[in-house]
């Protein structure tokens, strides 16, 4: 049985998931710097994660990976 999304994604916003078995978890926040400060911290816990990047209604955009320091 397919698990159907029950939300829908906000413009503007940043988005990540973190890969998990069984289901994904995607999270987002509302600027860029948070999202980038969020990831790091899931990155350095040692989770397997992907980034999303900006949802501009239709696609993201921003989709490059932020750079580890």
């Amino acid at each position: 049985m397919r698990m159907r999304k029950k939300y829908t994604m906000g413009k503007g916003k940043y988005y990540f998931t973190i890969k998990s078995v069984p289901n994904n978890i995607t999270i987002f926040r509302k600027t860029k710097e948070a999202a980038i400060n969020a990831f790091k911290k899931y990155e350095k816990a040692g989770k397997e994660i992907e980034w999303l990047g900006k949802w501009d209604g239709k696609e993201f955009k921003e989709s490059s990976i932020p750079v580890s320091t």
